[in-house]
């Protein structure tokens, strides 16, 4: 996965980012041993170095394994013991005292890294119970799906988070193939499960329902079924916007129902685009006690070598230090790519050049190609992307 942080032979952690400023950091309780030793050699001897020696064994705890910080605490002591032995003076009771501060602060120092290390230890438990969530939540989409091209990507605005409440799938069903793309209202664990809630209730429901009015509404009624169910999730301002979409085998048309959620593109083989705007605005799943009216579905055009693009509001709502909100639609416009994988490339690339890495929100973007006749396979990657990991 893109932006990951490994850790090496010594436990300090590295990565691209911050690697040659961890590299110097790394340096420093060595260099401190070596200043304390010059200073208490070229100072008076009222002056002594011992400031150097106590500090070095602190700074190597947290970023080196227990023994490097032993043998650093013991060099430190090793120097102190040196200088203090050929000093005219000899062995004193402030050469004693010195001594024995730095043995015990390098005793510390070794606590100290015990306690760093069991941390980084339930951290990666940590992690790996977020990454196994979200593959078991959104596991990755097959290369080709019903004779579509498909690439999807995940991009969470916060660093080392994997997964919040943005939403995708896509299946092979009788009908066709289905995707929904959406974005529950809310963050953190009750926004996981709700997405839990609506990916269960849809990968059942595309393969029964024979419509997208019926599998909208049935979505809708699996959020408002568990929202009485669980506490945990609101069913009175709890709501989901999300596009559903359908692509019939060998029709060459595309089917739409959009509950709220940000206009899908459709980008044509030429560089034309195509904002998929519905005929009939309509609420947010979740909110149909609000509203009577029946769903109703848009059919596209969808040629061969077109690509359908599904995205969340991060993506719409990323900002410039100005101020100015991202615009898909101009941004892609008389561009052509060669497919999908491409196609979220540029355009994750973009949107972190316009928002400098400042995202506030995640992003979910999906993209369906119909390829053309005689077009290769194309081999991808579904990378889920930390901000400030890209």
């Amino acid at each position: 996965m893109a932006g990951r942080s490994r850790q090496d032979s010594d436990g300090l952690v590295t990565g691209s980012g911050a690697g040659v400023a961890r590299r110097v950091v790394r340096t420093l309780p060595f260099v401190l041993i070596v200043l304390g030793f010059v200073f208490d050699l070229v100072s008076p001897p009222s002056y002594t170095g011992s400031p150097f020696f106590s500090a070095a064994p602190l700074i190597a705890a947290p970023l080196y394994s227990f023994r490097t910080t032993a043998l650093v605490g013991c060099a430190a002591s090793l120097a102190v013991a040196v200088l203090r032995g050929h000093a005219v003076t000899g062995w004193r009771a402030e050469a004693l005292t010195e001594l024995a501060t730095v043995i015990t602060v390098s005793g510390m120092a070794l606590l100290i890294n015990r306690v760093v290390r069991r941390s980084g230890e339930r951290l990666a438990s940590a992690r790996e119970i977020a990454e196994a969530a979200q593959r078991a939540v959104l596991p990755t989409p097959a290369e080709r799906i019903g004779g579509l091209q498909v690439a999807a990507r995940y991009e969470a605005a916060q660093a080392d988070a994997f997964i919040g409440g943005d939403l995708y799938a896509v299946q092979d069903t009788p009908y066709g193939v289905r995707l929904v793309v959406g974005d529950v209202r809310g963050k953190g664990l009750e926004a996981v499960e709700a997405v839990a809630v609506v990916l269960g209730a849809f990968r059942e429901a595309a393969e029964t329902e024979p419509t997208l009015e019926a599998l909208a509404q049935r979505l809708e009624r699996s959020l408002a079924r568990e929202g009485v169910r669980r506490d945990s999730l609101d069913a009175v301002e709890g709501f989901t916007t999300g596009v559903l979409g359908e692509v019939p085998p060998d029709a060459g048309v595309l089917r739409t129902v959009n509950r709220g959620h940000p206009e899908p593109l459709l980008l044509y083989p030429d560089g034309r685009l195509l904002v998929l705007a519905p005929s009939e605005p309509a609420l947010p799943l979740g909110m149909g006690e609000l509203g009577g009216w029946p769903d109703r579905t848009d059919e596209w055009p969808f040629p061969a070598g077109s690509t359908l693009l599904l995205y969340t509001d991060g993506l719409t709502e990323a900002r410039d230090a100005a101020g100015e909100f991202y615009d898909p639609a101009a941004r892609l416009c008389g561009r052509v790519f060669p497919g999908p994988d491409e196609l979220l490339d540029a355009l994750a690339g973009d949107v972190h050049r316009h928002t400098g890495g400042r995202a506030t929100d995640d992003m979910a973007l999906m993209a369906l190609g119909r390829p053309e006749g005689g077009q290769p396979e194309r081999r991808r990657t579904v990378p889920v992307v930390p901000r400030g990991g890209a």
